[in-house]
């Protein structure tokens, strides 16, 4: 009873902030056509307005994902799997030490299902590891399959072991996602049930919260995205493979020349492919697997730069292929990836709305020009409203606030890594291609990889120091809107001294 009460209090709540969201771009834009700035503070406004936007632009799309979680949904059609419904099971492993691989393709064998194969797919360059596969393969009875060479990394190696399949389906594991054995049982039903159906993606979920602060905001912020966003962009025929707690159509792939090897998220730019053709996805919410979160800041910003790398790599094909072919996909597919490929480019958005308070704090340089009262009257509203949403939106899926707030940090605190990624896969400058997330070992970084995070720190204290200097000695509103910004983004940064340690 007390969720249907949230529900429609957040019915409530998301109708009003959409309205008060409107009023606030409407706002924004008069001001900027009719504030009398210089020709400079008119460019670092329009860079401050596109920053604002695209954050307003992303969060809007969430809290529309909020609105449709209570729509009704048709059940997918599903059929009981015959004698041909075979599945292999895929383990792609590179480096990943002897007990992750272990635990994984027990719980892979032990799934609940006769007509499968379990594979190891160990793509090792050092010898130890090549090894120990070898012998975790043979002691557990799975098959071990190797190559010569590291092409394409895992979307290579799942490549070439596809053309030594026959099985219908296939599922595939990261080396430390730990499966339930009626995963095959659950999702197959509906893999039969409808021939253009080209996979299931499942959530993935993180069972060692409790090991770190890194891990544990790691886990909410996969939350997030499981939770409130996948079923949206199924709902809009959209959702695209994670990479892991996925099964396949094995047809689909040859379909498309199996997977992309051209990122390093190989996994949504073969999506992309299928989605292309006319293939359908579809997300199941409910928790079939098990995984491992990174444990420290090391881990945690390998793993961001990873996938902001192979996002905005992507966002350059879908760039090619809306000017080449816009009728692939639907209006609403678009719409979901371009919303997908552009929200690590958020690092820039967080950027210059840093910057604004800088540049007005030491040089007046204004790029935030608005009536106090338009300002109390529609931006105050939206901020408190939006974040009274997120937080209660959480808190519906019995996530704790605090944790909500230390993902807000985690993300802050990316922002350097996310703006070199981003320039890196915009403009193909990736030469290192699929880099490992390490497994385990929480432990705090060296001051010398967090570099970035604590000159921002360093810049943003001075920034606040000087700011209240010149309140002191004289009362400005607009100079009190940018302190108190400087002191709210100094909030979210010093999460850096909370996560970086054991």
């Amino acid at each position: 009873m007390q969720d249907k009460k949230l529900s429609w209090y957040l019915l409530v709540e998301v109708t009003a902030l959409l309205s008060v969201l409107v009023i606030y771009i409407i706002v924004r834009i008069y001001y900027i056509i009719t504030a009398p700035f210089t020709f400079l503070e008119q460019v670092f406004s329009s860079l401050f307005f596109i920053s604002e936007t695209f954050i307003l632009f992303h969060s809007f799309f969430f809290f529309l994902d909020v609105l449709r979680e209570d729509m009704p949904r048709a059940e997918p059609p599903r059929a009981e799997p015959g004698k041909d419904a075979s599945i292999a099971i895929l383990v792609p492993a590179r480096h990943e030490p002897r007990e992750v691989v272990e635990s994984t393709l027990l719980t892979c064998l032990n799934i609940a299902y006769d007509n499968k194969k379990v594979y190891l797919l160990d793509d090792s360059s050092i010898e130890s590891y090549k090894q120990e596969s070898k012998e975790v393969a043979e002691a557990l009875g799975a098959e071990l399959f190797t190559r010569i060479g590291n092409r394409g990394a895992k979307a290579g190696m799942v490549n070439e072991v596809l053309k030594t399949l026959n099985e219908k389906y296939i599922a595939i594991f990261d080396a430390d996602q730990n499966p339930m054995p009626s995963f095959v049982k659950t999702l197959l039903p509906f893999m039969e049930g409808d021939n253009k159906l080209a996979f299931i993606q499942t959530p993935q979920f993180y069972s060692n919260g409790d090991v770190s602060p890194v891990a544990m905001a790691a886990h909410n912020q996969q939350a997030i995205f499981y939770e409130y966003i996948c079923l949206g962009k199924s709902m809009n025929e959209a959702m695209f493979c994670c990479g892991t707690n996925v099964v396949f159509r094995r047809s689909a792939l040859e379909d498309v020349g199996r997977f992309d090897e051209d990122t390093v998220t190989e996994d949504i730019a073969t999506s992309l492919r299928l989605h292309a053709k006319g293939w359908k996805s579809l997300f199941m919410y409910k928790a079939y697997t098990f995984g491992m979160a990174p444990e420290d800041l090391g881990s945690y910003f390998k793993q961001q730069h990873r996938w902001a790398l192979g996002t905005s790599q992507l966002f350059r094909k879908l760039v090619i292929l809306f000017f080449t072919n816009i009728k692939a996909l639907k209006p609403i597919q678009w719409l979901e990836y371009i919303i997908s490929t552009t929200y690590y480019f958020i690092g820039w958005s967080y950027f210059f709305l840093m910057a604004g308070p800088i540049l007005y704090i030491f040089f007046n340089i204004n790029s935030y020009n608005i009536d106090p009262i338009a300002y109390t009257m529609t931006f105050v509203p939206f901020f408190i409203l939006s974040n009274l949403i997120f937080y209660a939106s959480m808190v519906k899926k019995k996530y704790k606030r605090l944790n909500m707030l230390h993902v807000q940090m985690l993300t802050a605190l990316s922002m350097p890594v996310y703006l070199s990624a981003t320039i890196i896969g915009l403009f193909n400058l990736d030469k290192k291609g699929f880099q490992v997330t390490p497994k385990g070992g929480a432990t705090n970084v060296p001051l010398k990889d967090i570099m970035p995070q604590l000159f921002l720190i360093g810049v943003v204290v001075l920034t606040l120091l000087w700011g209240l200097f010149r309140l002191y000695h004289g009362w400005d509103y607009v100079l009190m809107i940018n302190v108190f910004w400087t002191a709210f983004q100094l909030v979210m940064l010093t999460g850096l001294f909370y996560f970086n340690k054991k």
